[in-house]
């Protein structure tokens, strides 16, 4: 399919002038602004598409002894389903406000508490922290919401993060996966074989120089946490894949979908046409991208009914079983 009209257009003017700085060219901190100046938007407590949906900043026990910051959203009303989030931009970039429309619609369309977790960034807190800090909330969230249907989700570096939780913290529950263009080949030889693997907002440089940032030691980047094609994809959670066409990261999300239907996982793929690495961001600015954010949690959440009837007609009475 064509690469959508806007993004093309929003590509064009970005290299108006030459193509944009990368990000391995600007200090830290200089991306950092950059990434979130380009996706934070204003907060919006309501709008005209879903209910009310607040949010609480809060401070837990860390891994290591240190705080751990928190953004639970509540919609009205709140269902029985619970959202452990961890946001995206490489492990090095983004944070809880880059994701915060994200979320809040999450927590609107699903009905759910959604729990994002500021979760410690590369290259100061190189890996592990970011998984441990990952591990550490999604289990605050499994005892502070206890009975709810748990779903761990991402995107980009957090779908990353996701799989890692669910490998790493096997105590906890989960009721469904949503991993959203997930990064699982650090080799990266899958997105350099890709045919998109330049030119659409987010290039292999851009992962290679990610992956320097997070894992520095060559050798550990063949955990299981990381090296995630080669994981043990057995029992993990009833999961949704998105991926999106013009995305070095595309080729690799397939074929994570196509080894966990293999071990047995149920697996839902939402293709992104048309669309580019990082739209999940983007549903305030491309109407594609909304839409397909929206087939996306539309299928998380037949996902979970599906598995909310399947427990009713297993209970001798009908009565929907405790998660």
């Amino acid at each position: 399919m064509p690469l959508d009209r806007l993004l093309r257009h929003l590509i064009a003017w970005q290299s108006a002038d030459g193509p944009p700085v990368p990000d391995r060219e600007l200090t830290i901190e200089q991306a950092r602004e950059r990434y979130r100046a380009n996706a934070a938007h204003p907060r919006r407590d309501k709008d005209a598409s879903g209910p009310a949906v607040t949010s609480a900043d809060r401070l837990i026990d860390g891994p290591d002894g240190s705080a751990l910051g928190v953004r639970v959203y509540t919609p009205e009303p709140a269902g029985q389903r619970v959202v452990t989030f961890l946001h995206g931009g490489g492990w090095v970039l983004g944070d809880l406000d880059s994701h915060d429309g994200a979320c809040r619609a999450m927590a609107a369309a699903l009905g759910a508490v959604v729990v994002a977790v500021d979760y410690r960034r590369a290259p100061e807190f190189p890996y592990p922290a970011a998984l441990r800090d990952a591990v550490t909330a999604a289990r605050w969230t499994a005892r502070s919401f206890p009975g709810r249907a748990h779903v761990i989700a991402g995107d980009s570096a957090g779908a990353s993060l996701s799989l890692g939780v669910v490998l790493q913290a096997p105590d906890v529950r989960f009721a469904a996966q949503l991993l959203v263009y997930p990064p699982v080949d650090p080799s990266l030889m899958i997105a350099s074989a890709g045919e998109h693997s330049k030119g659409y907002l987010l290039s292999v440089e851009d992962m290679a120089w990610n992956y320097e940032r997070y894992v520095p030691d060559p050798r550990r980047r063949a955990d299981p946490a990381v090296d995630l094609l080669r994981a043990d994809l057995r029992n993990m959670p009833p999961t949704v894949v998105a991926t999106a066409e013009y995305d070095p990261l595309h080729d690799e999300g397939v074929e994570l979908a196509a080894r966990m239907r293999a071990a047995g996982v149920a697996v839902r793929h939402v293709p992104g046409e048309g669309l580019v690495h990082g739209y999940f961001l983007m549903q305030g600015i491309i109407p594609a991208a909304a839409a397909c954010a929206r087939r996306v949690i539309r299928a998380l959440d037949m996902l979970l009914n599906a598995q909310d009837a399947e427990a009713g007609s297993s209970s001798p009475r009908g009565d929907r079983g405790e998660r």
